[in-house]
């Protein structure tokens, strides 16, 4: 059965997280199906956050270790949504 998996990344300080989220979206790529990233208007905002969604597909497993590593990342919370 195929799973439909979506996270949702809300990212404190994306500037400072972009090189550790690309690192992993990089290792995770096939997992990867659709990135949409947001962020807010004010690139001035010292307390700006990003968003990021993913629509991830293929092996259940892979997955599961590219939620734990994002999880890893200080500054990055991490939501799932699952459709069965």
């Amino acid at each position: 059965m195929s799973q439909l998996r979506i996270l949702g990344l809300r990212i404190d300080k994306p500037a400072e997280r972009a090189l550790a989220l690309q690192q992993v979206f990089g290792k995770f790529g096939c997992s990867i199906r659709t990135r949409l990233g947001l962020h807010t208007p004010d690139e001035m905002d010292e307390d700006r956050r990003g968003v990021i969604i993913l629509e991830l597909a293929g092996d259940l497993d892979e997955m599961d270790k590219l939620e734990s590593q994002l999880q890893s990342i200080e500054g990055v919370e991490v939501r799932k949504m699952i459709f069965e």
